[in-house]
């Protein structure tokens, strides 16, 4: 079938578990680095990064000089803890506390995909030598079809054969898995994955490494129930306290007040916290909060670049050590996103954060 969509010509489905850590392979480098000192070897992650392993670290390998070992390591783990399929899609369900998609499992031109925020060129570059170098794409970006009603959310529903893979993740959600092979069920997901435009719900950096490759492992879903959860902004090793930064803020004249450091976020208002302090910063209009988090309350008032190593996105967990002080910012909501999108704009770096997500490594794709 030709299209922006079409089927994986040839992939590896997980035979129990994916082999290692649960992080995501675009999370920040620390807790990459992390959590492979932690794991025992022979990791997909490590596949992935295989220059921040702990062995790559001590010899100062560089990701050129470990990617021949990420190959090899590869094509162990698809020997072991992979089997070979041909010429398949794959209806997808995941059901969480943070949401449900159904969707379907395929290759996309990443030419025929809009990009919903701008990204990290380093990142890009870093994951288009790993995919280019690997051959092969072993985690998944996320589109949304830009549609009022999307055929295949029902399509997918409508599937009750056995999965070719269930599990639980460490967050509680149920991921299923099932692999459909040439024939008119293929043909009907197919067509409906690419009757309608696709944009990025998740994957924004994932698209862009893509570009110019043979393709892009990508879950099509429109829900039923897609949420966007909040990503806030860390300040460390600045040298500045919340104190510094009230002064340098107010001195924009925003309205800037103490408040409980429970205080939440809400579109139009920023909380930054620091330990047990925080204060509420009144933005001139609501909107696309992030870019005006970035472009005044960090780089025009506190001098600090956005894409420095003194600030870094926030999902889950606020951290409350090594920081100098957390901005809070509310979720952005989905309207503002498609807004943003139909008007041929971008969204900030980092600023959506749709769940729930598919689970990375469940299938890889080769890039053929």
């Amino acid at each position: 079938m030709t299209g922006p969509v079409r089927s994986i010509g040839r992939g590896w489905v997980v035979r129990d578990r994916v082999p290692g850590p649960d992080v995501d392979e675009f999370a920040e480098p620390e807790r990459i680095v992390t959590a492979l000192a932690r794991a025992r070897p022979g990791t997909l992650l490590a596949v992935q990064h295989p220059h921040r392993t702990p062995a790559a670290l001590a010899a100062g390998s560089s990701l050129l000089d470990a990617l021949p070992h990420a190959v090899a390591e590869l094509a162990h783990l698809r020997r072991n803890a992979y089997r070979e399929v041909r010429d398949v899609v794959a209806p997808y369900r995941v059901d969480g506390p943070d949401g449900t998609a159904h969707g379907l499992l395929c290759m996309v031109d990443p030419a025929a995909v809009g990009h919903t925020e701008d990204v990290y060129p380093d990142v890009v570059a870093e994951r288009a030598r790993v995919l280019s170098g690997l051959g092969c794409v072993t985690s998944a970006a996320m589109l949304v079809p830009v549609a009022r009603e999307v055929r295949l959310t029902g399509l997918v529903a409508e599937v009750d054969d056995e999965p070719a893979v269930s599990v639980v993740d460490p967050g509680g959600r149920r991921h299923w898995l099932w692999l459909v092979g040439p024939g008119e069920r293929q043909d009907a997901l197919l067509e409906a994955a690419g009757e309608h435009p696709l944009m990025v719900a998740d994957g924004n950096h994932r698209v862009a490494a893509s570009a110019g490759l043979s393709g892009l492992l990508a879950l099509v879903t429109a829900g039923p129930d897609l949420r966007i959860g909040p990503i806030h902004r860390a300040v460390a090793g600045s040298g500045l306290s919340l104190a510094d930064m009230a002064v340098a803020w107010r001195s924009l004249g925003l309205v800037v007040t103490p408040v409980d450091a429970a205080t939440r976020p809400s579109p139009g208002v920023v909380v930054a916290v620091s330990g047990a302090s925080a204060v509420r910063v009144e933005l001139p209009s609501a909107g696309v909060d992030h870019a005006f988090v970035e472009a005044v309350l960090l780089d025009k008032a506190l001098g600090l670049d956005p894409e420095s190593p003194h600030v870094r996105p926030v999902t889950g967990d606020v951290p409350t050590e090594g920081v100098d002080a957390v901005l809070l910012i509310a979720p952005v909501p989905l309207a503002d996103v498609l807004a943003v999108h139909e008007a041929g704009g971008r969204m900030p770096r980092k600023s959506t954060y749709f769940t729930p997500k598919p689970r990375s490594g469940l299938l890889l794709a080769d890039l053929d």
